[in-house]
């Protein structure tokens, strides 16, 4: 078959590489490079050369095993990073590292803060309420027993039924959610409340120890996707942003700026949600309701070496740096330290900061990029449990990490439903471990 794959970020890269092995496949890209997410730049600073990634970062030990196992098969080697968080407060000047107790104290008033000592309470107890929420104890802990129910509940409603702290929800978990989302403070408060509760369990978030360790792929995540796409390179279309997708009983056409139609047997949509929705020309009722369901939320993102969007206290430098804004109703502003996560060395740390472009020195800019994530809902979640009824219809497939909760693991999951979708496995099973298998094996 010749087959259309719109999208090359993993979930697109892993598609083409599994279909490619018993298909025809060119992959379509509106960017100047493939990788999506995994954005690796090179630069020139202080005399040295770096290579930093600046959209996906990291993985786990224990919730990405199937992006782990990917990264076996292409031999592709990993390092330790580091993983903290840091709160900023320029409305009340609070500032504090979460990593230790050193880190809390950063600023040495906070022994003198009875608010704080009410936020550290909040988070023992949210966390103690939610393991008994997942050992079943809804009611007690605010949500209804039954599952059709579960998602209904808003994150925000959840915590006003069960009386949290201000000092909790704006200085612990809406800067946590709002940064591991990238989404904007008061939508995350909008997230269903049972949906933010299973993924802390899993990320370890509602304990004090037992976290996962957390990796950064070893010299740029670029690097995994050369190997992945080395077999099929010469068939991946850079700068060619698909405009229309027309599908037709014996074939689905393509058009992309500058040229098309051409015909196809089948297409794999591996672009956002809305993206996605936007190419199809036909598209049907439920394509329409389902993938209108699942929205995206825009982030200006700036590679830089400006230490001024860290805390003040140099105390309370983290990885990941959350800065409450004076203002209210902004969108999440975060700043990665690359030193730290990705074990840089330079003089001054080099960050990655969303959405304060304006606070950055000009002269400390080294690049300018726009990234997309995904903001879930209630709608969200229930159309995500629609998928069957567009995916692999009318010569159509739909992949990507908005299936899941938005991250690169999801995306490989949904790339592995596409390879099952034409008869086509991998060594290992999408929940994770190794499982008896004659699939395709990969090799760079």
């Amino acid at each position: 078959m010749k087959i259309a794959v719109i999208g090359s970020g993993i979930s697109g890269l892993l598609s083409a590489r599994l279909l490619a092995a018993e298909h025809e496949v060119h992959v379509f890209e509106a960017n100047d490079y493939a990788g999506g997410h995994t954005n690796t730049v090179e630069f020139e600073a202080f005399g040295q050369h770096y290579a930093a990634d600046t959209g996906f970062m990291v993985f786990n030990d224990r919730t990405y095993p199937n992006f782990i196992e990917m990264l076996r098969m292409l031999d592709i080697s990993a390092r330790w990073s580091d993983m903290s968080f840091s709160v900023r407060c320029d409305r009340t000047g609070l500032e504090y590292q979460g990593s230790s107790l050193s880190g809390l104290f950063a600023q040495r008033r906070n022994l003198l803060r009875p608010s704080f000592y009410r936020m550290l309470r909040d988070v023992l107890r949210f966390n103690r309420r939610s393991v008994e929420l997942l050992r079943g104890g809804a009611v007690s802990a605010g949500l209804s027993p039954a599952p059709d129910y579960d998602d209904e509940l808003e994150l925000g409603q959840y915590l006003e039924r069960n009386q949290y702290s201000r000092q909790f929800i704006e200085h612990y978990l809406v800067p946590m959610g709002a940064a591991i989302w990238s989404a904007p403070p008061d939508r995350f408060l909008q997230f269903p409340a049972r949906f933010i509760i299973n993924f802390f369990n899993n990320h370890g978030l509602l304990t004090v120890r037992g976290h996962p360790q957390w990796k950064t792929v070893e010299g740029g995540a670029a690097r995994y996707v050369e190997a992945l796409t080395r077999p099929y390179a010469e068939r991946i279309r850079l700068n060619c942003p698909v405009v229309a997708v027309r599908r037709h009983p014996d074939r689905v056409a393509v058009n992309w700026e500058h040229g098309g139609p051409e015909d196809f047997d089948a297409v794999v949509l591996a672009a956002h949600s809305d993206q996605s929705l936007g190419m199809l020309s036909d598209a049907s009722p439920a394509e329409r309701a389902i993938l209108g369901a699942i929205g995206y939320q825009r982030n200006e993102t700036v590679l830089h070496v400006d230490s001024s969007l860290l805390p003040r206290c140099r105390r309370a430098w983290a990885s990941w740096n959350y800065c409450i804004p004076p203002q209210q109703a902004c969108p999440v502003v975060l700043t990665y330290n690359l030193n730290r996560l990705q074990g840089h060395s330079s003089p001054d740390p080099i960050c990655v900061t969303l959405n304060a472009t304006l606070a950055i020195a000009p002269d400390k800019i080294l690049r300018q990029i726009e990234y997309h994530h995904p903001v879930y809902s209630r709608e969200a979640l229930a159309a995500q449990k629609r998928f069957e009824e567009i995916n692999g219809r009318n010569r159509t497939y739909f992949c990507g990490a908005y299936w899941g909760h938005g991250f690169h693991e999801d995306g490989v999951n949904s790339a592995l439903a596409v390879g099952k979708c034409f008869g086509i496995t991998m060594p290992w099973s999408v929940h994770g471990g190794r499982e008896p298998c004659d699939g395709l094996r990969l090799k760079a």
